[in-house]
């Protein structure tokens, strides 16, 4: 075989190599919203999540901004967690389920995770799959969350199960089960939830790693319509790494 030839293939399989090397993974998750039933008991003035899509269509336009943006190679995982779209579905009689995989159907860049458990995102970040089997393929470049938290934990099902608590997240605790290799280094990571700066980042930064933006004070997810579906601060709330 020539010399040529040798080189070419050569430089084939180091380009394919290097083109392997530099696919991540970037992860948005999707908390659900509350019930209607559970809100209608607070004042109108503490009332959450009166649209269902508080947080699926800003986590879209996020994700369309991630995707014309990030570096070529960058693949795009969105998990939702399921049980409160269902819940909220049959209390108001709408394919809401059906409504989230449009999403990804008019987006084909996006690829829709379906979580029900905390076990199941923690494993989906360590391994690339809920189901914990196999091992992760590409570093995760950036995670970002839209959902309801507090200082320490991301509240998947707020209101959802349980009248103004919730009984599924990701405790600041449960952060040690993170693997922190899953992480590509100076990986992206937000949280668009209330709290998390306040106790919730610093301890994601020890465990995986990654600095975490988040919000000293509460976010605001009304009127994102008028802002391009950016979420908001409450007043004297401030954005904090």
């Amino acid at each position: 075989m020539s010399k040529q030839i040798l080189s070419a293939i050569f430089l084939f399989t180091c380009g394919l190599v290097t083109q392997a090397a530099a696919d991540t993974e970037y992860i948005v998750v999707s908390g659900g919203p509350a019930v209607r039933r559970f809100e209608d008991l607070r004042i109108p003035a503490e009332q959450h999540d009166r649209w269902w899509g508080n947080f699926i269509r800003p986590a879209r336009v996020r994700m369309q901004e991630v995707q014309r943006t990030a570096p070529a190679g960058t693949h795009i995982t969105w998990l939702v967690y399921r049980d409160a779209y269902v819940r909220r579905a049959a209390a108001e009689h709408q394919p809401l389920t059906q409504n989230v995989e449009s999403v990804p159907a008019a987006y084909p860049f996006i690829k829709l995770v379906w979580f029900r458990s905390t076990d199941e995102l923690i494993n989906y970040i360590n391994r690339g799959s809920v189901s914990g089997s196999g091992g992760r393929q590409m570093k995760i470049s950036g995670f970002e969350y839209f959902g309801h938290s507090n200082k320490h934990s991301f509240m998947f099902d707020y209101s959802s199960d349980v009248y103004a608590t919730s009984t599924a997240w990701l405790h600041e605790n449960d952060l040690g089960k993170i693997r922190s290799g899953a992480f590509a280094r100076k990986a992206y990571c937000q949280s668009w939830g209330c709290h998390t700066a306040e106790s919730f980042s610093k301890v994601w930064k020890r465990k995986t790693g990654s600095w975490m933006v988040g919000a000293n004070g509460k976010t605001d997810y009304s009127y994102m319509h008028e802002r391009n579906w950016q979420v908001g601060l409450s007043p004297g709330s401030r954005w904090v790494r």
